[in-house]
């Protein structure tokens, strides 16, 4: 299986973790049904996604978490004012 960026596989990190493109859709419904809880938060001047995960998850290469459950694309800087849903790591574990 092929371990790269995009690549379409299941499973990275010798099979602990889910891939992005697998993982995306699975945050985006759980979190639209309710299954995954997740704390707001407005971004201020100067943020980005990469920063809050370091903050709130405290690993920076988490942002793409944030960026799916928000339904935002896959870039880092986001205006200010977006409205984050920052997921509990809790509730994510299973998917990532």
């Amino acid at each position: 299986m092929s371990n790269r960026r995009y690549a379409r596989t299941i499973s990275i990190d010798f099979g602990t973790r889910l891939g992005t493109s697998y993982a995306i859709p699975l945050i985006r419904q759980n979190i639209a049904s309710g299954n995954i809880r997740y704390q707001d938060y407005v971004l201020q001047e100067g943020e980005r996604l990469d920063t809050i995960a370091g903050q709130f998850y405290l690993d920076a290469t988490l942002w793409w978490i944030i960026a799916a459950a928000s339904s935002i694309g896959h870039g880092l800087q986001v205006p200010p004012g977006t409205m984050l849903k920052l997921p509990l790591l809790d509730d994510i574990s299973r998917f990532i």
